[in-house]
């Protein structure tokens, strides 16, 4: 469903770009330590977003929650281990999300509590709101992208645990993204990743809280 609150699309925007950016970049950079230069002879171990972004995918984030970005170009037979290799720069997209996500909650608790005891005298509604989305944004799409379903990057991390021949059947399934899409539309995809989103939220928050009762 489409949603069209101005002040949300507006706070949206440079979270998403954030988010993509960054894990489009962890693809890259994984890939280049393990040996393939693909991603630096194409441009893409760069943090300018307009290396990274697909236009139409990004309106479909903004609008319906789901999109996509230009995808890093692997080339696997520049790896030592192909198998291994591919499912570590695939998981690196992923993990470098809930890293970055990690890290905006370290910055959002201690604002959040100045602002509800009244420690500063500003306005910081909006950069908490800001900091909110781009922290969701992170979860969600580090966890969407972690489902092992072709062509997402969780389908390169489960298939490392297939024997090798089932593996290339299984990452080069055509019909990944329609089921995909279907999951998706039905509402399934987030019944299913939603108990992941919040027990990570309340881990993230869990964590953060004990770091600041110990300092």
């Amino acid at each position: 469903m489409f949603d069209f609150d101005l002040q949300l699309i507006i706070i949206r925007i440079p979270a998403i770009i954030i988010a993509l950016t960054v894990h489009e970049f962890s693809h890259g950079f994984a890939a280049f330590l393990l040996g393939d230069k693909t991603a630096k002879i194409d441009g893409r171990l760069s943090f300018n977003p307009l290396r990274h972004l697909d236009p139409i995918g990004m309106l479909c984030l903004i609008f319906i929650g789901f999109g996509w970005a230009k995808p890093v170009m692997v080339d696997p037979h520049q790896f030592k281990y192909p198998k291994q290799d591919m499912a570590i720069t695939a998981a690196a997209g992923p993990l470098s999300n809930f890293i970055l996500a990690f890290i905006v909650i370290l910055i959002y608790y201690p604002l959040l509590f100045l602002a509800v005891t009244g420690s500063i005298d500003m306005d910081i509604s909006y950069v908490l709101d800001f900091l909110w989305v781009l922290f969701s944004i992170n979860i969600v799409l580090g966890i969407f992208n972690l489902l092992p379903i072709p062509p997402l990057d969780g389908s390169k991390v489960f298939g490392f645990l297939l024997p090798e021949p089932l593996y290339f059947r299984f990452i080069s399934f055509r019909y990944g993204i329609v089921f995909l899409l279907v999951l998706i539309y039905s509402g399934q995809t987030f019944n299913i990743i939603n108990p992941i989103i919040i027990a990570m939220y309340n881990g993230y928050f869990y964590i953060v809280q004990r770091i600041f009762f110990f300092l």
